[in-house]
């Protein structure tokens, strides 16, 4: 009998699962080889960040973070470099108010080292000296995100009411 009610608590509590990590698609391109290599390197890097969500099935969730680092040299592209990093997710027993940091948030921290060890294989099979990406608060960006789209949503309804 207390097995059974343990048991059963136990599948009351939400549960977070890494099914599986994965590339999922990678690009890299050096559209001025070889004269960029003679040039000082001194680059100016861009990083860009975003994720795709698609929900499989009621608890497993692909959560793709999309990395893609350009570096230019004297205003000339060196290499651009973008990253698909996979994660297949059980998001068991959360409520939606929780499923939006987990997927906004905490997934792509999951995947973020992952897509970052990736960036810095292809730079230096690239050819170019290794990149290391700084950590990224994933807490911050998703916050940002809300703040955009409640703004937007303000917005919107002004524009409604005039």
């Amino acid at each position: 009998m207390a097995e059974d009610n343990a048991a059963a608590q136990q599948e009351q509590q939400p549960r977070f699962i890494i099914q599986k990590i994965y590339t999922k698609d990678v690009s890299f391109e050096t559209p001025n080889s070889p004269a960029v290599f003679r040039e000082d390197w001194k680059p100016q890097l861009d990083l860009q960040l975003g994720n795709e969500y698609t929900q499989i099935d009621e608890d497993n969730h692909e959560i793709v973070l999309v990395v893609t680092v350009t570096a230019k040299v004297n205003d000339k592209v060196a290499f651009i470099c973008e990253v698909k990093q996979a994660g297949i997710f059980s998001l068991i027993g959360y409520s939606k108010e929780e499923m939006g940091p987990l997927i906004g948030s905490y997934c792509p921290n999951t995947v973020f080292p992952f897509a970052r060890e990736v960036v810095s294989d292809l730079v230096i099979k690239g050819g170019f000296p290794q990149l290391v990406l700084a950590p990224v608060n994933f807490d911050a960006v998703y916050k940002r995100k809300l703040d955009s789209m409640a703004e937007m949503h303000q917005k919107a309804q002004q524009e409604q009411t005039h």
